[in-house]
């Protein structure tokens, strides 16, 4: 039996999710296709979203309607601005999220969108005609065709679990792997590799000394992941922190022979910003100790996620070193961590659409594409969805660089530079990120999602009054004002017979929207939300206006295409590591060729030089 869709993304997960509600929202004919519909939005790690460098994505995420945002909102049971103290552009919203609540919300926003099938089963194979992807066969035998085919796999491409001296297929505890797709992935010459990530145990939160432990308490603040969820609804709790010690350490570093990150059963790269204990052990010997985060996983559920000693130890050794720790000493162990190995493709071989360069039709997106973490693989899922909803509707790419997302950054390092172990995204990755707050995500991005199609009907009401609003406080905001009228207002600024915008006048620390409204009358805000992004817009004015001239050159690069299939070798003056690296990467602009690790200004004079004289042959 053969079924026709425009779109059929594989996986459930974060990515597969985002890549199918934004096909759908687009207008396309879409189907989900997972094990089982339950596991559809399922949390398999730790129950948080959002933090340094993750809440960006997670936000501009949400400002093409995505789910990830409003889905946290409707499960947060605890909020956290993450570096409060330093300037708004690297602050990182994060929740912990109950896991029941995410999946629920997950799954009505899924229900609501027209055009989207849930289809239940095993993926064998892909149909393939020549270098082309036609759609998939289920295990089963029924053949789903469509234009466009996304692989959201997670890590059930060939994933393998080990806890200890144990080891079973699986992608993650209690689920099988994805076995003969991955075999056909790796038959059909796509560049595969191997990585592994993990998950620490989980604990029964009724056997902790919560007395005995230091609170951290949900932020008091009122702020949320998603602009449109207008307040908190869900009760709030509190998380504490424990801390390992010289006993633990002993106990760990004693069966470091029964892990198999040291026994050689795993020999992939794990994430070097999230070890496991064993790597933290291990690598870091002169620390005495290491924090730990109790976090609750939800407020139906007495489990307790530990945050900060993923491992892959026997379940006896778990069990011995987390009693070592304060508030843990009576703690009993329900669902022992435990590691998987899983296989990635190089996603040097995608383009920035995520679309597999030398397979028309077949996309990737999450951690196939050797990430790590919800946020980028729902960030990834995006792009995906919206880049085979534009071949299927005949519509230009999405273009998206550097200066204008998080996303972009991500796509941009990915299909570049390749990974050599788990990506995961940081403030530091972004040379722009003073741009690139959090908390202007919908103002960046959201005029190119309506433009697409990619908002719903109710973000697009609300984004427009949002924008009008927007428009008018910054009119306003264009008139003049002298040093003394604002004095006379009541405002604490120096009468130095300075005059300039309101807008200027925002960047003095004395100085707010509500307060210049002394002298504007008709300057309000409906939303706190609003006022606050245009004040930090206001402060980070003159350090943005010293960039532009940066941005004129890396936008003046990125209008100089460069062939896919140029021949690195035969310029002069490219070593041959730069010719190794070029051939992987595939720059498709001299700008994208600039961020290839190791090319040289020297290297990319040579490389324009080469395509001037190519192009000028082909003109006359």
């Amino acid at each position: 039996m053969n079924q026709d869709f425009d779109v059929i993304v594989v996986g459930g997960g974060h990515a597969g999710c985002e890549a199918a509600a934004v096909a759908a929202r687009m207008g396309v004919r879409v189907a989900l296709v997972s094990f089982t519909r339950d596991g559809i939005g399922a949390m398999s790690c730790n129950p948080a979203i959002g933090g340094l460098g993750k809440g960006h994505l997670v936000r501009e995420v949400d400002a093409f309607d995505g789910l990830i945002g409003r889905a946290a909102d409707e499960a947060a049971i605890h909020y956290r601005m993450l570096n409060l103290s330093k300037g708004a552009a690297v602050q990182g919203p994060r929740v912990q999220a109950d896991r029941t609540l995410y999946r629920r919300a997950i799954h009505r926003m899924l229900d609501e969108l027209d055009g989207l099938s849930i289809v239940e089963g095993e993926v064998s194979s892909l149909i393939l005609s020549g270098y082309r992807v036609d759609g998939i066969v289920m295990a089963d035998g029924t053949k789903l065709m469509a234009q466009a085919v996304i692989l959201a796999t997670g890590t059930f491409l060939n994933g393998k679990l080990f806890r200890g001296e144990e080891s079973v297929a699986g992608g993650r505890t209690g689920e099988a792997a994805s076995l003969s797709l991955g075999e056909q992935i790796r038959g059909a010459g796509l560049p595969i590799a191997r990585l592994k990530t993990g998950t620490p145990p989980r604990i029964d939160g009724r056997t902790v000394n919560w007395a005995e432990l230091p609170e951290q308490p949900s932020d008091g603040e009122d702020w949320t992941m998603s602009p449109v969820t207008k307040s908190r609804t869900v009760p709030q709790v509190f998380c504490a922190v424990s801390r390992t010690n010289k006993q633990t350490h002993d106990i760990i570093r004693e069966s470091l022979d029964r892990s198999p990150l040291f026994s050689g059963a795993i020999d992939a790269q794990g994430p070097r910003y999230c070890p496991s204990i064993e790597d933290k052990i291990h690598r870091f010997a002169d620390r005495d100790s290491h924090q730990v985060f109790l976090e609750p996983e939800g407020l139906d559920t007495h489990l307790v996620y530990p945050n900060g000693i993923s491992t892959s130890l026997p379940p006896d050794v778990q069990e011995a070193f987390v009693r070592t720790m304060s508030g843990l000493e009576q703690a009993e162990i329900v669902v022992p961590g435990y590691a998987v190995e899983y296989d990635h493709i190089d996603p040097r071989a995608l383009d920035r659409s995520l679309k597999v360069r030398d397979l028309e039709g077949l996309y990737c997106a999450g951690q196939i594409n050797g990430t790590t973490g919800y946020e980028e693989a729902a960030a990834q899922g995006l792009i995906a969805g919206i880049g085979a909803a534009c071949v299927v509707q005949g519509k230009a790419a999405l273009e998206l660089d550097r200066s204008t997302s998080y996303m972009a950054v991500m796509i941009d390092d990915l299909v570049l530079q390749g990974v050599t172990e788990p990506y995961r995204m940081l403030t530091a990755r972004a040379e722009y990120r003073l741009r690139l707050r959090a908390d202007n995500a919908t103002t960046r991005l959201s005029p190119v999602a309506r433009e697409l199609g990619c908002l719903g009907p109710e973000r697009t009401a609300w984004f427009v009054n949002r924008s009008r609003e927007r428009a008018e406080i910054l009119r306003i905001l264009e008139k003049d004002y002298g040093s003394e009228d604002l004095a006379s207002a009541g405002l604490e600024v120096r009468r130095d017979g300075t005059r300039q915008s309101l807008f200027a006048w925002l960047r003095f620390p004395d100085v707010a929207l509500d307060l210049l409204s002394q002298i504007e009358p008709d300057l309000s805000v409906s939303c706190s939300r609003l006022q606050a992004e245009i004040e930090e817009d206001a402060r980070y004015a003159p350090y943005l206006e010293r960039q532009e001239a940066e941005l004129r050159d890396l936008r003046a690069n990125e209008q100089i295409t460069l062939d896919p299939a140029m021949d690195y070798g035969a310029i002069a003056g490219l070593s041959n590591e730069m010719v190794e690296r070029l051939k992987a990467a595939r720059p498709d602009t001299l700008a994208a060729a600039s961020r290839v690790r190791g090319v040289t200004p020297a290297a990319l004079a040579a490389i324009l030089v080469h395509t001037r004289r190519k192009n000028a042959r082909k003109a006359a």
